[in-house]
């Protein structure tokens, strides 16, 4: 049976700057083996008990993978009019498959605009502080959809009905 885990997190890149955290805020809850984390933090989380404090370190190939040079692609700046750019910025597009798709600004100039699809961890080991908040077995509906706390917001009893 699949389980849910809520966890409070904060995690440090390898310059041990932190770039993301939860703490004080709602736990973030994910379904075990749904891809919904990293491989590496959930491998981890699933062997802790609630209440329990870990830090945990992932490397780069069980997070965001490693860097690859060849997700940096410069691309006419035609392409971006209307867009006022700056290095550094996240910009968002769609692939020819329709997933929603993000890549970073690294440089441009009058001709051209160099994009990088890498995520911004990808190469990065990073640390996690990690309280496991509370575990439990996922609903059927949760379960078959991934989706946590589903079960009761559909009358149809049909999710696609209604748009959940």
């Amino acid at each position: 049976m699949a389980t849910v885990y809520a966890i409070e997190y904060t995690v440090k890149n390898s310059k041990g700057e932190v770039v993301d955290s939860n703490k004080g805020q709602a736990p973030l809850e994910f379904i075990a083996g749904k891809g919904q984390i990293i491989p590496g933090l959930e491998k981890e989380v699933e062997k802790m008990e609630v209440g329990e404090e870990k830090t945990i370190v992932v490397p780069a190939k069980e997070a965001y993978g490693e860097r690859n040079e060849a997700l940096i692609e410069k691309l006419p700046r035609s392409q971006f009019e209307g867009i006022e750019l700056q290095k550094g910025m996240t910009l968002y597009g769609q692939s020819p498959d329709g997933q929603v798709i993000a890549v970073t600004v690294k440089d441009f100039d009058d001709k051209e605009v160099t994009i990088d699809y890498n995520h911004p961890l990808a190469g990065e080991d990073l640390t996690f502080d990690v309280k496991l908040v509370s575990k439990r077995e996922a609903t059927p509906q949760e379960a078959l959809t991934g989706q946590i706390g589903t079960q009761g917001q559909c009358e149809s009893g049909n999710c696609n009905n209604c748009g959940h």
